[in-house]
């Protein structure tokens, strides 16, 4: 557990970078769809507008900060490389845009990653690294590669250009909806839900924003409550991709920007998951299913009101299916 960490603000980004973020991935990023539908605006008691970045590159929003970072980055730096530690949405993410710059990318992956995630990562051409299933083990194996090729890191949500590409998402569905009230996205690292919250708090703005996050994986809940960033919180929860922690950056943000955090139990995610797949005919995986469990289980929050929800990656072990959906039928309350 740490203090909270202080970051200097030019090293936060601002409204502006993502507008910079939008013009330098747009010949390579999707813009993605906005969805509805009337039985799960029945089900939630107000008017849900899904942003489907299950349908984005690589199957999640993880493509708009890679893209971003790895873009921005100069000849020189390039030219030497990226490393990153991702347990499958952002490894494969970096490992596509470096394909697109021409460029090596070394992804360390812990062990249990899903088999789907894994398959992309290699399928763009990554060289993957596995290590142990512990942030420590991943930051100090992605350490050993750096002094080995003199790569650039590009970290998964606590990069400033990688923060700024995941607003981009928010930015699309903001100038898409108006007058939302309120827009929910996933927090792990908090890359996306602080992309989102500089978006929606950019002049003229004032959203509510809102993250959402498994029981068993509530270090951001627990950080923001206590004012400083607890990163020694082991994460149990099917959401795999929501088993990082706040890192300096996402911290500063969502602390000034970030109305809260709403926590969910497994079960509830993966019967929002199937919601979204019988309701909205989109495959979307437990972590990109957590933003709209968040709503349908703290109803009364949002009762009546316009409400965004980032659907953020739809990369799902349909192997595993079976089981995760016994799972949620046996252990729901509700």
């Amino acid at each position: 557990m740490e203090e909270s960490p202080i970051v200097p603000a030019a090293d936060l980004p601002m409204f502006a970078s993502v507008l910079i973020a939008a013009a330098r991935i747009a010949p390579h990023a999707h813009v993605t769809p906005v969805l509805r539908s009337h039985a799960l605006d029945a089900l939630a008691g107000c008017e849900l507008h899904f942003k489907c970045e299950n349908l984005q590159r690589v199957g999640a929003f993880k493509f708009r900060g890679a893209c971003n970072a790895v873009f921005a980055l100069d000849d020189g730096h390039a030219s030497r490389g990226v490393v990153t530690q991702s347990s499958g949405n952002h490894g494969a993410a970096i490992a596509l845009a470096c394909r697109l710059r021409g460029i090596a990318a070394s992804v360390v992956v812990p062990q249990g990653a899903p088999a789907i995630k894994l398959a992309a990562i290699e399928g763009y051409g990554a060289r993957v690294v596995r290590c142990e299933a512990t942030m420590a083990a991943r930051d100090a194996t992605a350490a050993i590669l750096l002094a080995e090729t003199g790569a650039t890191l590009i970290h998964p949500f606590d990069n400033a250009d990688v923060i700024a590409g995941q607003g981009t998402a928010a930015l699309e569905l903001l100038r898409e909806c108006d007058a939302l009230d309120a827009v929910l996205a996933p927090v792990g690292g908090g890359g996306l839900l602080s992309g989102t919250a500089i978006s929606a708090h950019a002049p003229g703005g004032g959203i509510e924003v809102w993250g959402a996050e498994p029981i068993g994986a509530a270090d951001a809940h627990a950080s923001l409550r206590e004012d400083r960033c607890i990163t020694d919180m082991t994460a149990q929860t099917v959401c795999d991709g929501l088993r990082g922690h706040l890192a300096p950056r996402t911290f500063a943000i969502l602390r000034e920007r970030a109305n809260g955090i709403l926590l969910v139990e497994d079960a509830d995610i993966v019967h929002a998951m199937r919601l979204l797949w019988e309701r909205l005919k989109v495959v979307v995986e437990p972590s990109g299913a957590v933003a709209l469990a968040a709503v349908l289980q703290h109803r009364e929050r949002f009762v009546g009101r316009r409400v965004g929800i980032i659907l953020s990656g739809g990369n799902v072990d349909l192997d595993a299916l079976p089981a995760l959906f016994a799972m949620a039928s046996s252990n729901r309350k509700t």
